[in-house]
Formats: C-alpha cells, structure tokens, sequence
C-alpha cells in the first residue's frame, strides 16, 4: 500500500472472480456490519473495486475508501465513493471504525501500517481485520496477487497488540476451505487463477456447510482469519 499513482494492483482480475461469490461476500458484509454498527465515520482500508464500500455507502454510511491503485480508486469515486491513494491522508483521530478485508497480508511492514490505523482512529474506536490464514496455504494464487504472507493467529494477535490494540475477539473462518486450499495447492496450478465454476460452486453447496462447521472449528482451523480490536 504505497504512496503512488503508478502503483497497479496484480490481482484485480481475481477480485472480479471472488464479487460472485454471493455467500462468501455476504458473510464478510455480515461481519464488517456487526463491527461499524454506530460508526458515524468508517474508513475501508484497501477498498479493492468498492465490494463492501459500496453497499455500505448506498446503506448510508460515511465510507472513505482508501485504494492506492489508480484505476479501482477511479472506479470508486465514479461510483460515489470518496477515496483517497493513502492511508496518511486521513487525520489522525478521525474515524470511529477501519475495517480492511483481505489487504494487510500484501503489506511488506505489517506492523507499521497497524501503528498507522491506530493513530487514525478515536479512542474506542474499533478496528476489523481480515485476511487469509495459515502458511501453510500458500500457493501460486498468493504470489500472483502479491500476498507477503498467510497469518496465524497468535501472530496477528501480537502484531495488532504491539500497535497499541486491545484485542475483542480472534477467531478463524471458513473450516472447508483450508482443505479446499491444500487441494488447490497440492494440484500445482502455477497460474494463480481462480477457476470461476469451481468457486461458484463451493460458494454455493459448501461455504454454507463450512460456516456451520466453524461453529466448532474456529478456534483451531480456518481457510481465513478475521479479528476485532479496539483502540
């Protein structure tokens, strides 16, 4: 997440692919709702082709988008979003809520960014993180979008505390999908694409049984890691 114009984000195709995933983003919608709940200003921290900024913004919520890659920031003011290249453009203390879906794990220094959403949010205000879990995970579909890395939780508990956080809740996501992952892996698709019958599919006969499953699971086991913090 870098300071400039010319930066152009490598996985915008599969972005494209996962917006079909109905249950998938509804889920995620359902989560970040939960946490901004009240919020009167909420920033979406890597806010991609507008996913979740969008739908929030028509709810009616003050959303500022923040999206260094040129052509998805053009696409979100287009679409009424405001949104501006960099985090360092919000004022320190100003929003009531970040939530940043998928993005941490491109950041090179992790932790620095984490210091930086500190600072720009209000005392008590909430911060919701989510992003993919597990190195062991880590496949050509990673590289190719530009993933530094998978998390586990212990560890992004200890990075967002070392930024000043309290941590709310910690917890992993999607249970079927860290087998679905080690099969995508195992397969050796080089390319890193995402076939788009074959996320239809689990998005539509498994994700749901996977979310049943988590209620057991999600302590120890998930395709995805999602955490609430509070300043």
């Amino acid at each position: 997440m870098k300071k400039t114009d010319e930066f152009s984000y490598s996985g915008t195709e599969n972005l494209e692919v996962m917006a079909e995933a109905e249950n998938y983003n509804a889920y995620l919608a359902y989560l970040v709702k939960k946490q901004i709940a009240g919020a009167a200003r909420v920033v979406d921290f890597g806010a991609g082709i507008g996913t979740f900024a969008q739908p929030f913004r028509a709810a009616g919520l003050d959303i500022l988008g923040v999206e260094p890659d040129s052509g998805q920031r053009q696409r979100l003011l287009e679409k009424g979003i405001p949104c501006v290249s960099d985090i360092s453009e919000v004022e320190d203390g100003w929003a009531d809520a970040i939530y940043t879906v998928n993005v941490l794990e491109h950041i090179e220094d992790d932790r620095a960014i984490l210091r930086t959403l500190h600072a720009k949010l209000k005392p008590g205000g909430k911060l919701f993180i989510y992003v993919p879990a597990f190195q062991l995970l880590y496949s050509a579909m990673d590289k190719k979008v530009g993933h530094c890395r998978r998390y586990g939780r212990a560890e992004l508990t200890d990075k967002v505390k070392e930024a000043g956080f309290r941590i709310v809740d910690s917890r992993y996501a999607d249970s079927l999908g860290f087998l679905a992952s080690l099969v995508y892996k195992w397969q050796g698709n080089d390319s890193g694409d995402i076939n788009r019958s074959a996320l239809k599919a689990y998005d539509r006969f498994v994700f749901p049984l996977s979310r049943t499953i988590d209620v057991l699971a999600s302590s120890f086991v998930g395709k995805n890691l999602s955490l609430v913090a509070e300043k």
